[in-house]
């Protein structure tokens, strides 16, 4: 199987939800007509996700592929190395490139409870101990 795309350039808030539902989708492959069914009423139109697709394929986000009329499309960008990618640009942009200044931001901001400090703790000792 070719190896997926590293992330490069950022989606728009309608492309990434376009392609949540790719990702998705069984085997992350899907016609149009099945990222539509996927959409919460009121559904976009056949246009609209065309025009999208078009968008993503030109942004090398997804590649189509013929089955007889019509194209069916696949990802060529993972979830996680677009999230990734994504989150590393936030960290870079807005807290000097810090793991520890975008990690501290939202522990300040975020309301949590014992039970996420102790899930936090816990996910911190399981990386300390692979090191």
């Amino acid at each position: 199987m070719k190896e997926k795309k590293k992330a490069t350039r950022q989606l728009t808030k309608s492309e990434t939800q376009v392609m949540n539902i790719l990702w998705s989708l069984p085997e992350q492959k899907g016609f149009i007509q099945d990222i539509i069914n996927q959409y919460p009423d009121p559904k976009p139109a056949y246009t609209t996700i065309l025009t999208f697709m078009k968008i993503l394929t030109d942004k090398e986000f997804v590649k189509p592929e013929k089955i007889g009329k019509a194209n069916r499309f696949s990802p060529l960008v993972s979830k996680e190395d677009y999230t990734y990618s994504y989150i590393n640009d936030v960290k870079d942009t807005f807290f000097g490139g810090s793991f520890t200044s975008l990690v501290s931001f939202f522990a300040q901001k975020e309301h949590y409870n014992e039970e996420d400090l102790a899930e936090l703790k816990e996910l911190m000792e399981k990386i300390e101990a692979k090191k």
